[in-house]
């Protein structure tokens, strides 16, 4: 059980090298980040800085060159691959900024799947599940429309619903309001706004400097380095 103050994420020094043709690439330069939980955590920097990359340290969708990543207490870069897709389905919901529904399932479907991924309730349980977590984002009227048929929002909004349904501590965002008009990208945060308030714990990649200015805490990346985390404006390593 994780202690009270430990923090829900806890990354050390942790270094992300590629190999590429024209040699070694190094996105990730001994990042070491702590995130509370209930905390709303924004990354901002320049494309290729390595905000992505940090994100998937953190999901264990890719695995640190060096350094080491807890989440919930557990060092997550250890697990086995089975271990870890199963661990991240009931831990952490992923919201990407292209949506990633399929296309042939129905909103209600796609909210579903990651509760049939983790066998987490009965058919009837599920359907429940999903409609509730629709409800959330406004969207239990189209259930049971395609994704094709929604708008952009829309889609986010179900993408974010498919986030919640596993009930997971942590949500990771990636440029969830990239592309999204004004209006509705504001939706979006004031619902990351609510969910924060009610415990979730939430990471949000985003370019988009208005809704920046109204996340509690923000870490700026620059070249694989944390160049200000919060009110911090002191170069990691520095």
């Amino acid at each position: 059980m994780r202690r009270k103050n430990t923090p829900i994420i806890d990354m050390q020094n942790v270094v992300k090298t590629f190999s590429t043709p024209a040699g070694d690439f190094t996105v990730l330069k001994g990042i070491s980040l702590k995130v509370m939980q209930g905390e709303f955590v924004g990354i901002v920097g320049p494309s290729g800085s390595g905000k992505s990359t940090l994100l998937n340290m953190i999901t264990g969708i890719d695995r640190p060159t060096s350094g080491k990543v807890f989440v919930q207490g557990k060092r997550v870069d250890t697990m086995s691959e089975n271990e870890m897709a199963r661990w991240r389905g009931r831990n952490i919901g992923i919201i990407f900024q292209f949506f990633q529904l399929l296309p042939t399932l129905s909103a209600l479907e796609n909210v579903m799947l990651p509760m049939d991924f983790c066998n987490i309730g009965r058919g009837r349980e599920r359907k429940e599940r999903a409609i509730h977590c629709l409800e959330l984002v406004g969207l239990a009227k189209h259930a049971n429309k395609l994704p094709g048929s929604l708008s952009g929002g829309e889609q986010q909004r179900v993408a974010i619903a498919r986030a919640l349904a596993n009930d997971p501590p942590i949500l990771l965002a990636d440029e969830p309001t990239g592309n999204l008009d004004s209006k509705t990208g504001d939706e979006i945060f004031s619902l990351f706004e609510r969910l924060v308030a009610n415990g979730k714990t939430i990471l949000m990649v985003t370019h988009n400097r208005d809704l920046a200015a109204r996340i509690p805490r923000v870490i700026g990346l620059l070249d694989g380095r944390i160049i200000f985390r919060g009110d911090e404006t002191k170069e990691e390593g520095s």
